[in-house]
């Protein structure tokens, strides 16, 4: 995978990068794959559900307003990203299970963690396009995240 920096160079404004500064959980730390979308607030059966379909490589990008109140995704949430092919997921908002997070073959960025688990009300809207860190992730736009950061094609 080429890395962000190196796609920057290349493509420049073609790209956006987004200003958020994610922290790593997944065991792996280079990842990339088309986006599916998710906005769902401190509530995460919109996200479980579709994590549950093929990802064939895709990168979730998850708005939860970048809320630490609770966690969006834990370890059992991750297990079924990772049993149905998808690639990585970016959260902008907490994770929990930090330690069985590390330890699963997928990319994780969040903001941080929070051991409380989120409502289940089934509040959000998928493949809708996303305002975080700056940058407009539209459905279908290619994602390439590593240690340094997240980029996205405009």
């Amino acid at each position: 995978m080429t890395s962000p920096a190196d796609l920057w160079d290349e493509h420049g404004d073609d790209l956006v990068s987004l200003t958020t500064q994610f922290r790593d959980f997944g065991g792996k730390r280079r990842f990339c794959g088309p986006a599916r979308t998710v906005r769902c607030i401190e509530d995460n059966v919109v996200l479980a559900a579709l994590l549950e379909t093929p990802g064939e490589g895709a990168v979730l990008v998850v708005d939860g307003a970048g809320s630490l109140a609770c966690a969006l995704m834990g370890d059992r949430i991750a297990g079924l990203a990772v049993a149905h092919g998808w690639n990585g997921v970016i959260i902008d908002g907490a994770v929990r299970d930090s330690v069985a997070l590390a330890a699963l073959p997928i990319g994780i960025k969040a903001l941080g963690t929070n051991p409380r688990k989120s409502g289940k009300g089934g509040a959000g809207q998928t493949d809708v396009d996303l305002h975080i860190g700056g940058a407009v992730i539209r459905p279908g736009a290619m994602v390439h995240a590593d240690e340094d950061g997240v980029v996205v094609e405009r």
